[in-house]
């Protein structure tokens, strides 16, 4: 009379797969059957039950190098020992969820790389009707500046803030961004350097856009880079951001 089920039947009892009830023999969790009379390995009740713990364990998350302790320990030190996978499962949850969390902002390209408040911002610009391609400008110059000068970034979007309630501070801006399509040597450029470098110092809540990150920086590389990120070398754009920082330079203002 035979005994036991086959390794087979074994695997389909427990829930798993029989090249699992295999892996957990070579790992020595549990002891793989004599074989009997005609050549074949049964297993008993007390070998299924050891399979049926050894995959409850791993199913809740217990790392298959640790099962077989557990699976020989008594009740406090079974207890003692699942309270630290539990620990350990905790972590990674928070790790995971993090990591979902993550993905989830990376379905909002701006999210991903900038905090809620740089969002809101950008958001607040393109109600403002500033061009789209203006804001994805802006939002690649927040990245940059929020990666190089990261203990200044918060403070800055708060000059920005201000600087959006300002009408006139938004238009001479919107002027700046029509001045995008004009000749380098445009006549009107220096106007309107003029008027945006006397807005900046009539206000310098305002002028903190300009001189704030640049003011937390060790060195004027990272400035520049954050500054004209983006502009074309001898462009109507970059010849009005020189101008207006050579004229607050003639006002003291220290500009790298």
């Amino acid at each position: 009379m035979m005994h036991g089920v086959t390794i087979g039947q074994a695997a389909a009892f427990v829930g798993v797969t029989v090249k699992t009830v295999r892996h957990y023999h070579k790992l020595g969790l549990v002891a793989e059957p004599e074989r009997d009379s005609s050549g074949y390995r049964r297993y008993g009740s007390e070998t299924l039950l050891r399979l049926v713990q050894a995959r409850t364990l791993a199913a809740a998350g217990v790392p298959l190098a640790e099962i077989e302790p557990l699976l020989d320990a008594d009740a406090a030190q079974f207890a003692t020992a699942l309270a630290d996978v539990e620990r350990q499962l905790t972590d990674r949850i928070e790790e995971l969820t993090a990591r979902r969390d993550t993905l989830h902002r990376l379905a909002d390209g701006n999210r991903a790389l900038l905090p809620d408040r740089a969002v809101a911002l950008l958001e607040r610009m393109a109600d403002l009707g500033f061009p789209a391609d203006e804001v994805a400008a802006t939002r690649e110059g927040w990245v940059l500046a929020k990666a190089l000068v990261p203990e200044g970034f918060d403070d800055y979007l708060g000059d920005v803030e201000l600087a959006l309630e300002d009408p006139r501070g938004v238009a001479l801006i919107k002027r700046g961004i029509e001045a995008a399509s004009w000749e380098p040597d445009d006549p009107r450029i220096e106007e309107l350097a003029t008027a945006m470098a006397d807005h900046y110092l009539a206000n310098p809540a305002q002028l903190k856009i300009v001189t704030g990150l640049q003011a937390r920086t060790e060195a004027a590389t990272r400035y520049k880079m954050i500054a004209h990120h983006g502009e074309e070398p001898g462009s109507a754009v970059a010849r009005m951001a020189a101008l207006i920082e050579a004229k607050l330079r003639a006002a003291g203002i220290r500009i790298p």
